[in-house]
């Protein structure tokens, strides 16, 4: 039998329950600038850079790995900001992985969120997450975190290294299928009029 050698060593992490890792590779921010074209509403996007600044924090990742490739692991923490454009909840961009049959584990440490996923064919889910609920998000479905709470929703992330990721997909077919609003005290999924379909996955 051969076996690999060990070109790693384990990692202790220290994970916030607000966000955060404690050990990261990688940390990055998206602002309400870079959310353009995400919402489907365009004027109360517009109203809401003028009124608050392009610069103002959406979201945030904090991620590590420790080698790229098959067979490792990347975990991270998304910790998303409440809010709303127009009757639209704060969402994350979005994406299917690149390599389409890859899943991901999210599991809700803070926060009151929606796991939003769609397939290509047009199969739609929305998972409610609080604490100590988990999606586990099987490959080919698109997926997008959604805050339909008044605090930050904060999950704690696991997929494949080689996954990547493809943001266009969901830009490419004019957003996804359904919305997430407003609906009383609580949320809808609607339809979306804008929605043209979904392009192939890219591999």
């Amino acid at each position: 039998m051969h076996i690999d050698p060990i070109v790693d060593t384990p990692v202790l992490l220290e994970i916030a329950r607000e966000g955060g890792i404690e050990g990261r590779s990688r940390h990055y921010e998206k602002l309400l600038g870079d959310m353009q074209g995400v919402y489907r509403d365009g004027d109360a996007w517009n109203a809401a850079v003028a009124e608050r600044g392009e610069d103002e924090l959406v979201y945030w990742v904090d991620d590590h790995r420790y080698q790229e490739g098959a067979g490792a692991l990347i975990v991270g923490t998304s910790t998303l900001l409440p809010g709303r454009i127009g009757n639209e909840f704060a969402v994350t961009r979005g994406h299917i992985h690149a390599v389409s049959d890859r899943a991901e584990l999210y599991f809700c440490m803070s926060g009151r969120g929606v796991m939003q996923m769609e397939t290509l064919d047009g199969q739609t889910s929305a998972i409610e997450l609080t604490p100590g609920r988990a999606v586990n998000v099987p490959g080919h479905w698109i997926h997008r975190s959604v805050n339909v709470g008044d605090e930050p929703f904060v999950t704690l992330f696991c997929y494949a290294a080689d996954a990547g990721q493809d943001y266009g997909v969901i830009a490419d077919a004019g957003g996804m299928k359904h919305n997430i609003v407003v609906d009383g005290d609580g949320w809808a999924a609607v339809p979306n009029p804008d929605h043209r379909g979904y392009r192939g996955p890219t591999a």
